[in-house]
């Protein structure tokens, strides 16, 4: 079974993507922020990353950058990780990209597109 790790502060966007996620027959792990995601990764090795960009102490750009650039996180370097967010600028949508993002999903969501999303890219 493939596992995705969630990370959003929260708690029904949490809910709503993991009984998403968990009916279409994945293992959900879920974090409040990207300090707590950082730390899950010694223990969960997950096959995606699904991510929010407003978060306290660590928000998702961060994050992102982080764990494809600095050398601890080195085994998730090529991991696909979905932005799914209020933030809908083309600016931020760049800078995501840039930074590694596989995908751009906006708050809102359609459940069927999160999934679309997964299905394409998950490893």
């Amino acid at each position: 079974m493939k596992t995705i790790l969630i990370i959003d502060d929260s708690i029904s966007i949490r809910q709503v993507v993991s009984l998403t996620l968990r009916t279409s027959g994945y293992n959900v792990v879920e974090a409040v922020d990207g300090h707590d995601a950082l730390s899950k990764l010694a223990s969960v090795k997950p096959n995606m990353i699904i991510c929010d960009i407003n978060m306290p102490n660590m928000d998702g750009l961060t994050f992102l950058k982080t764990i494809k650039n600095e050398s601890q996180y080195a085994e998730f370097k090529f991991l696909p990780i979905v932005m799914l967010t209020t933030v809908a600028e083309e600016d931020k949508k760049q800078e995501g990209q840039e930074a590694g993002a596989k995908a751009w999903i906006v708050k809102p969501f359609q459940p069927d597109k999160l999934l679309s999303a997964v299905q394409k890219l998950i490893l």
